[in-house]
């Protein structure tokens, strides 16, 4: 019998009201190795981010819906873990003054690979830093 020895996937979180968008980057992620977690608001992102440590990666949308935008979202992921990356997706306009620092806008819609090989290049940076 052996005994796997290999890392475990490291986790992102996704954050997008839009089911169907939702469900294809998860997807995309998923197959790219990424353990994601799918939320539909940022109020459901600020009760996860107690429960999970080692987040590596936040993909948000900016317009969720409720109180807690995107913006929102990143700032409140980055505070609880610093050296997480940060891709904001979405159809509406960036605003620089908003963004994290280091973080990546993809306008909406994006193709799949760039969203997951952006996910990896930030991640690495952040890891060689």
């Amino acid at each position: 019998m052996s005994t796997s020895t290999a890392a475990a996937p490291e986790v992102a979180l996704l954050v997008e009201d839009e089911w169907f968008i939702r469900m294809e980057m998860a997807d995309a992620l998923e197959e790219a190795g990424w353990k994601v977690f799918e939320f539909a608001s940022g109020e459901a992102v600020a009760e996860h981010l107690a429960e999970h440590a080692c987040v590596r990666l936040v993909v948000t949308d900016i317009r969720l819906g409720g109180p807690i935008s995107g913006w929102d979202v990143a700032e409140r992921c980055r505070a609880a873990h610093p050296s997480v990356a940060v891709i904001y997706c979405s159809g509406n306009s960036m605003d620089a003054d908003r963004c994290v620092k280091d973080s990546v806008f993809l306008s909406k819609p994006c193709q799949m690979e760039v969203l997951t090989g952006l996910a990896r290049k930030l991640c690495a940076r952040y890891s060689a830093s």
